[in-house]
């Protein structure tokens, strides 16, 4: 099966990383179906890959919703019939405050969305793989530096990217008498809309604010496309990708 044969499913496909992805796997011949909360940017996206010959479908979907996954996956069988890649990638954060501070309702709308949500189409995504021929696929799951460290004021954030860690090694083991693989790419400082507030300092550790370096997002599209064109036979399980001069290793 080339490129061009394959179905890739992204996840909070309408900005920043997501956006970037998925025009690069269209860019490579891969039919991309666009994931996203709001429908208006993934029609543009598609409408931009169709100018260009390139094969897209839009689907409005919010992932912490069972019913809401499901009519998406519905829709991928429909068009398509089955499904090689998926890049859970959509997820948000709660307000930077005290853990005191932080309402039971931001703590579940992140575990709904970066937990739950990636469990959900996963679940989906999974079911398909091992069921379709050819069998197997690759999941690809977005991480973040937060998935090893935590920024201040970060409690729900940093525990569902922890917690995407654990999720990772399960789909690992559990998709290989299936030619299922499962991947996480933990991304640091990737220049787009969300991570634009680094560039005008943000809080450190020791408490002081200070500017961070940012690295161009189709860096981070070139290293998910990698992991994907792997062979399912290959896998990358874990890699990190960030702006080399951001404080993540050492001491500050």
């Amino acid at each position: 099966m080339t490129a061009i044969d394959k179905i890739a499913l992204v996840t909070g496909a309408g900005s920043g990383i997501g956006l970037a992805t998925a025009r690069k796997l269209l860019a490579h011949g891969y039919s991309v179906v666009l994931a996203g909360r709001r429908q208006a940017p993934l029609d543009a996206l598609a409408d931009e890959a169709r100018q260009r010959g390139e094969d897209a479908l839009a689907v409005a979907c919010d992932v912490s919703d069972a019913a809401s996954v499901a009519a998406l996956f519905d829709a991928i069988r429909k068009r398509y019939g089955r499904l090689d890649v998926l890049f859970n990638n959509a997820g948000r954060s709660a307000p930077p405050v005290e853990i005191d501070e932080l309402s039971v309702e931001d703590w579940r709308a992140v575990v709904d969305t970066n937990l739950t949500g990636v469990f959900l189409c996963t679940r989906a995504a999974f079911g398909m793989m091992k069921t379709q021929t050819p069998r197997g696929g690759r999941i690809i799951n977005n991480g973040s530096i937060s998935a090893h460290a935590p920024r201040p004021n970060s409690i729900a954030y940093t525990s569902t990217k922890h917690a995407i860690t654990g999720l990772t090694k399960s789909v690992s083991l559990d998709g290989r008498p299936y030619d299922i693989c499962c991947g996480q790419i933990d991304i640091g400082n990737a220049a787009t809309e969300l991570a634009a507030r680094m560039a005008q300092g943000v809080k450190q550790a020791h408490g002081e604010i200070a500017i961070e370096p940012l690295m161009d997002v189709e860096l981070v599209a070139d290293a998910v496309l990698h992991m994907v064109d792997l062979p399912l036979s290959a896998n990358v399980q874990f890699m990190t990708i960030m702006a080399s001069k951001m404080p993540f290793v050492g001491r500050g």
